[in-house]
């Protein structure tokens, strides 16, 4: 049977009871173009108020740079052309805060901001425009890697961390993340060794007690519930007031950083029948929603999403099926989820605002930059 969009299918639905009855099938279709170009339209326009003089987005305890780029780079995906005022102000921002090292950032977090820029700049490379500076901050962020002078046994070998003034900060998964993809945006090859180092730490961040990939002691205390998903940050087992310490004394699988691990070892050309992806896409299965941030409810949702949308399209399965076997639309189901938490004036926020996305500029940013992988490809 061909795919029928979701109002053709009502018609059927309307004409036909008996054998929908007895030959019941879900139809799978992704938002029409039209409902995303409605929902983005929407957000522009509340950026479009929203954007500072200077073409910057968010407040210094934003990061403005990052949350410039991170403005900017979703609605260049959704099809915002590089000649929209909002899109050439944010651009020009971006382009002030290059730094002669190569970085683009402010003070500190410039692991966090320089992925970021390197990824909208990126989006935005029509003719070559950006080469030398996606080269200069490749090479800006390869530096910040926790490389130098550490073997593997080390457990920062190969992640990232916020840089932060006189020092760096210990890795943790998100930085890491957005370290893989932000490289291999760039060009980076996935057989470069700043990606096979990353990848060392991506493996130890997930709940999988293996002599091969994670033989740190949390990972063999994991729950049946947490096991295959990912934790934020590996010092947190050291730490005995850390509320991600579980009751077997492992740490609790977050789905942000599930779906950031999953994504990365997806870009990163690690493959399905891998033991560390199918324990990851075991855990999604079990704890798949649109509806909350698994393991931490409504704290870092925005984020979450962000995160799972490019997993979930790096994964490929349209059709996903979770545990139960119930099949799934995700990119319907997260666009209508989206679609009705977006906001009279086009914007989203948090009302949780942990990780500042109670800030409107940086929830509707994850939003619609979520919203990108929504469409059918």
């Amino acid at each position: 049977m061909s795919h029928l969009n979701r109002r053709d299918w009502l018609k059927v639905a309307a004409v036909a009871p008996a054998a929908l009855v007895a030959f019941p099938r879900t139809v799978f279709a992704a938002p029409s173009a039209d409902d995303v170009k409605a929902v983005v339209d929407k957000a522009l326009k509340f950026f479009k108020t929203a954007q500072k003089e200077n073409g910057s987005f968010g407040t210094p305890r934003s990061g403005e740079p990052g949350l410039t780029a991170l403005v900017v780079s979703a609605l260049v995906k959704n099809g915002v052309s590089a000649e929209d005022p909002t899109i050439a102000k944010g651009l020009k921002y971006l382009e002030s805060k290059i730094q002669k090292d190569g970085g683009v950032y402010d003070q500190g977090l410039s692991n966090y901001m320089t992925s970021l820029a390197i990824m909208t700049f990126k989006e935005a490379n029509a003719g070559g425009k950006y080469d030398k500076v996606i080269e200069s901050a490749a090479k800006y962020v390869k530096s910040l890697q926790f490389a130098e002078g550490l073997t593997e046994k080390d457990a920062n070998f190969g992640g990232a961390g916020y840089d932060k003034p006189g020092g760096r900060a210990r890795p943790d998964m998100s930085n890491t993340h957005f370290m893989v993809e932000a490289l291999l945006a760039s060009g980076v090859s996935k057989d470069d060794p700043s990606i096979k180092r990353a990848l060392v730490y991506v493996s130890r961040s997930q709940n999988l007690a293996s002599d091969e990939f994670n033989n740190l002691p949390f990972a063999k205390k994991a729950g049946e519930a947490d096991k295959g998903g990912f934790v934020y940050n590996l010092s947190d087992a050291d730490n005995p007031k850390s509320p991600k310490l579980t009751a077997e004394g492992g740490l609790r699988s977050e789905g942000g950083m599930t779906y950031a691990g999953l994504k990365s070892f997806l870009y990163a050309g690690v493959g399905k029948d891998d033991k560390r992806v199918q324990a990851a896409v075991n855990w999604v299965r079990q704890h798949y929603t649109v509806t909350e941030n698994p393991g931490q409810k409504d704290s870092g949702l925005y984020y979450y999403y962000h995160t799972f949308a490019k997993a979930m399209d790096a994964l490929g399965e349209d059709e996903f099926a979770d545990a139960k076997g119930t099949k799934h639309d995700w990119r319907q189901e997260l666009f209508d989820e989206l679609k009705k938490r977006q906001k009279e004036n086009g914007s989203w926020a948090n009302s949780n605002g942990a990780f500042l996305e109670n800030l409107p500029e940086l929830a509707t940013a994850f939003a619609v930059l979520s919203i990108s992988y929504c469409k059918k490809k």
